[in-house]
């Protein structure tokens, strides 16, 4: 019998436009029931092993349908954002930086934020969406003291110092850029 839970033969990117890789994986000790939850950048769905094709399609549709409505409901919209570096602005910098916009983007795939002093507009990764709140926090307060201090000058890290997760949040992020670089176990052959 193989190893359980194998990867199903459709393991491969599937509704890209809502999730960079999706997971089949499949189990024959699983009778019924069939779940999804994200692996860093990829979303794993785990059904039983006797279901066809069709199903799996299927439920992968549904699980796919399911956790963004999760997701939506976890994870705060521009506005809240906006709310959220107003806080993090009073409470770190003396309210000291003024955002005129702040807001999620889908086109950094490779920053966590940006920040454009000029215009004094800060752009979230969609990507930190679903990571802890402290996570989030650091990279928001981060750049927010962009607006104060443009480079990353000792002056800008003493910006950053009365954050007490910052260092945690730090590691947090290049575990995940880590976890990126790890090479995929093969899939088995024949299945």
């Amino acid at each position: 019998m193989p190893a359980d839970p194998q990867p199903s033969p459709t393991s491969e990117p599937l509704r890209a436009e809502r999730a960079p890789a999706v997971e089949v994986r499949r189990s024959s000790r699983r009778r019924r029931t069939v779940s999804a939850h994200r692996e860093g950048d990829r979303v794993v769905v785990l059904i039983p092993a006797r279901m066809s094709q069709a199903e799996e399609r299927r439920w992968v549709d549904t699980m796919l349908d399911k956790l963004a409505a999760q997701e939506s409901r976890r994870r705060p919209g521009d506005s809240e954002l906006a709310e959220r570096a107003e806080r993090l602005s009073a409470q770190y910098l003396g309210g000291r930086a003024r955002p005129a916009s702040v807001r999620w983007v889908t086109n950094q795939n490779t920053r966590w934020g940006s920040c454009t002093p000029a215009e004094g507009s800060i752009r979230l990764s969609h990507r930190l969406q679903g990571m802890p709140e402290y996570v989030v926090d650091y990279v928001l307060l981060h750049e927010l003291a962009h607006l104060l201090v443009p480079g990353h000058g000792p002056r800008f890290w003493r910006l950053l110092e009365p954050y007490p997760r910052t260092e945690r949040a730090r590691g947090y992020l290049e575990g995940v850029v880590a976890a990126g670089r790890l090479p995929h176990p093969p899939r088995p052959s024949g299945d």
